[in-house]
């Protein structure tokens, strides 16, 4: 009963890269942690940025960040300064030499966990969920979706009790392997409680174009 499965984990290995790429035998434990306090930290130093999804890569002493962000400006800083601080101040921590990535979102309209953080900060401003609810719905569906889901949790509009409301516009094909599900997640801390905010957004089909190797033809000999 209740039995969800995260939209992003269905489709790992199969359209989906995994966020943090790197091997350990050893201290794999350590390194996972130390991915999450890490992703956490600088989701939340650069909330301004509108960051998208930070993926991690381990290759040898090295570590390297993709910083997808909405906003590449406020990510890298006047002349660079704010990225060179912030390689600093990331190296001395983890004492292995850092680089970082910027990978602008061209859309930010279709990015489920930027629509998600711009409807938690309008119900933050006391914004009514429906129309914001309504808004985002709209512009996915303006700059070309096929479908978008939005369901806000919570004390909505300060009742006291509770409760849920979604809105679904297209399709969402959720069972679907070979479907561009995107899903974001974020909550809004607002004088009542937190108002939880999940958006599904579905941006077509991925299909593998498969070359057929072309088989040798088959000689005299018999030998392919």
């Amino acid at each position: 009963m209740g039995q969800k499965v995260h939209p992003y984990g269905f489709r790992l290995g199969v359209n989906k890269p995994w966020r943090s790429r790197w091997f350990s035998e050893r201290d794999y434990d350590k390194l996972l942690v130390e991915d999450v306090k890490l992703k956490a930290e600088l989701r939340d130093k650069l909330k301004a940025a509108g960051v998208s999804s930070v993926e991690i890569e381990r290759p040898g002493n090295k570590l390297r960040f993709i910083i997808r962000t909405a906003r590449p400006g406020i990510v890298i800083g006047r002349k660079g300064a704010e990225i060179e601080k912030l390689k600093t101040e990331l190296g001395k921590r983890t004492n292995r030499d850092v680089f970082i990535d910027i990978v602008e979102v061209n859309k930010p309209e279709l990015d489920a966990q930027l629509v998600s953080e711009n409807i938690a900060l309008q119900l933050e401003k006391r914004v009514s969920f429906r129309r914001a609810m309504r808004k985002s719905v709209d512009s996915a569906l303006r700059f070309g979706c096929k479908g978008i889901k939005v369901r806000v949790s919570g004390r909505l509009n300060g009742n006291e009790i509770a409760r849920s409301e979604w809105y679904l516009q297209g399709r969402l094909p959720l069972h679907t392997l070979r479907a561009d599900i995107d899903y974001g997640f974020s909550e809004a801390e607002t004088t009542y409680g937190q108002i939880g905010v999940k958006v599904w957004i579905y941006r077509g089909d991925i299909y593998e174009q498969k070359r057929r190797r072309e088989q040798p033809n088959v000689g005299t000999s018999g030998v392919f």
